[in-house]
């Protein structure tokens, strides 16, 4: 309630594209809420798929192992699930300009500046990086299976991932209860980085205490593919950076840009879409740009709470300083 408040008084101040953005966030917000049921609920009604049932059971088993060894919040988050109906919670898009590697930022109350904008509409969404487009900016719309409430809201599990394999649905669960853990207003890469150190963390734990050896190998194998795809695209951005800092051509600099996107596309051709662009850079450099500094830190903490701890002390300084301390984490 104090986030629908917060959110519908800015609406108010902010104009009236702010009003019809806020309007969709809680409309769609509320409306994903109103759907979710306890586990219990679904579980006892003879209604509910036996193969449902297996599922939801064991999501019930990694929410609680995310509180008791991995020491993620313990609350009412995914305790709950909601058929939604469709593929996606909610539709992501993001924006940079034509010559350059960073992203457009979206600035809310609550969250401070992230650099995505998201819809529960795929037709809004579509229809607002449609704008974008024309204002000249490079744009990329992502589906996603699920997103955090940083704890405002018991967080349900959602039918858009519940069916995909248990290692993918114990990463989702422990990455979203780590952002109700530790986070940096204002910092996503910082936010996302920390989020997918936890899940990794946390599912290598999780299949190593179900005896899930053959599950453990192909979920390592599955993280270095995607390790080496995140060193790709940071080179790619490195590039790029450098050639939209020169005195090139615009003509030249895109002629350059496009030489770039075409080798990530074929090094990845399954990937990579089939119009890559800056936009699609900043998607996956989120989730991965920090990994590396945060992985060396909770190496170096010992334990879980430790580390904890010192990403909670990361997300209090200045992001300069923060970006800085994690540069030099080695």
């Amino acid at each position: 309630m104090r986030l629908l408040l917060a959110a519908t008084a800015l609406a108010l101040l902010t104009g009236c594209e702010s009003i019809s953005f806020y309007g969709q966030a809680i409309g769609g917000h509320l409306r994903l809420m109103s759907q979710a049921k306890p586990l219990d609920t679904w579980l006892t009604d003879p209604a509910t798929p036996a193969d449902l049932k297996q599922r939801l059971e064991t999501a019930r088993g990694i929410r609680e192992f995310a509180s008791r060894e991995l020491h993620l919040p313990d609350n009412g988050s995914y305790t709950t699930y909601a058929d939604l109906g469709r593929r996606f919670a909610v539709y992501n898009v993001f924006a940079a300009p034509t010559f350059s590697v960073d992203p457009k930022p979206e600035c809310f109350p609550i969250t401070g500046c992230v650099a995505y904008r998201g819809f529960y509409s795929e037709k809004d969404a579509n229809a607002y990086a449609d704008k974008l487009r024309e204002q000249g900016f490079d744009v990329y719309t992502g589906g996603v299976l699920a997103y955090s409430t940083l704890g405002w809201f018991d967080d349900p599990l959602l039918s858009t991932f519940i069916r995909y394999p248990d290692a993918q649905v114990a990463r989702l669960v422990f990455h979203e209860l780590a952002h109700q853990l530790v986070y940096a207003k204002g910092d996503t890469t910082f936010n996302e980085s920390f989020a997918v150190v936890v899940e990794d963390e946390g599912v290598r734990r999780w299949l190593d205490a179900q005896g899930r050896a053959a599950d453990l190998a192909a979920f390592r194998a599955a993280q270095e593919r995607k390790r080496d795809l995140a060193a790709r695209i940071k080179e790619t951005r490195e590039r790029l950076k450098a050639i939209y800092a020169t005195k090139l051509t615009p003509e030249q600099m895109l002629e350059q840009k496009k030489g770039e996107f075409d080798r990530l596309r074929a090094l990845y051709p399954t990937f990579v879409p089939p119009e890559p662009n800056n936009a699609f850079l900043v998607s996956i450099a989120l989730y991965n740009e920090f990994v590396p500094a945060l992985e060396r830190v909770l190496a170096a903490s010992g334990s879980l709470d430790a580390f904890y701890e010192r990403a909670r002390t990361l997300a209090h300084e200045d992001r300069k300083q923060r970006d800085a301390l994690l540069a030099n984490s080695n």
